[in-house]
């Protein structure tokens, strides 16, 4: 959140948090969704396909893969960005822009530099329209990017070292309660059942073998 325009009443200010407390996780949600789809088509069958169609390393097509979209983003969302917002904006200059592209893609918005707050500028409205559709396009691909490397083997091993161990003997000990619990409770409903079972039989009158023996000599 960076720039000027701010809510002054205390409706505005009480609607902005609920707005906010509302819209960060659905934000957050559909911004994961995305790059989860997406990432699929980017990442996973390039360098799969790679890896069976030419038989070349998979990871090391992994770390070429993460290079070259890594080199691909920080071209089109920050060098050419900033490129054209230092030709827009009067006062800025290509280290300025770049800065105001970095600040925004990596969600830390200081405010410090806001486009298109000249009211003589052209089209200005559309232009903030498309300053909108730049720093949504340009986080889903910041997501993107950041996954892609985290899927890095290497980097799953480093991350390892930051994992909590736990005691086998703990993990074996509770495996066991869970087991005895469970055939416990497995016996438990087989006795019920039976019981249910005998208890729905219909009685059955009991002849004696003097009668049957009776009637067999007929």
């Amino acid at each position: 959140g960076y720039g000027h325009t701010v809510p002054l009443s205390d409706g505005g200010k009480a609607f902005c948090i609920i707005y906010s407390v509302i819209g960060i996780p659905f934000t957050l949600l559909f911004l994961t969704a995305v790059v989860q789809r997406i990432i699929v088509y980017v990442t996973r069958r390039p360098v799969l396909y790679f890896h069976i169609r030419w038989g070349f390393s998979k990871q090391v097509v992994a770390i070429i893969h993460a290079i070259v979209l890594g080199f691909i983003t920080v071209s089109c969302f920050f060098l050419i960005p900033a490129a054209i917002f230092s030709v827009l904006e009067d006062d800025w200059n290509f280290l300025e822009s770049f800065y105001f592209c970095f600040i925004s893609l990596s969600t830390i918005g200081l405010g410090d530099y806001v486009p298109g707050e000249g009211y003589n500028q052209k089209f200005r409205e559309l232009y903030k329209i498309g300053i909108t559709c730049y720093l949504l396009l340009g986080l889903i691909a910041m997501l993107v990017v950041l996954e892609t490397f985290c899927e890095l083997h290497e980097l799953k091993k480093f991350r390892k070292l930051f994992y909590v161990k736990k005691d086998k003997e703990e993990d074996q000990v509770h495996i066991m309660e869970h087991d005895q619990l469970s055939f416990s409770s497995i016996s438990d409903q087989a006795a019920s059942m039976k019981d249910d079972q005998k208890a729905n039989e219909p009685f059955v009158t009991s002849q004696s073998p003097t009668s049957n023996d009776s009637s067999l000599n007929n």
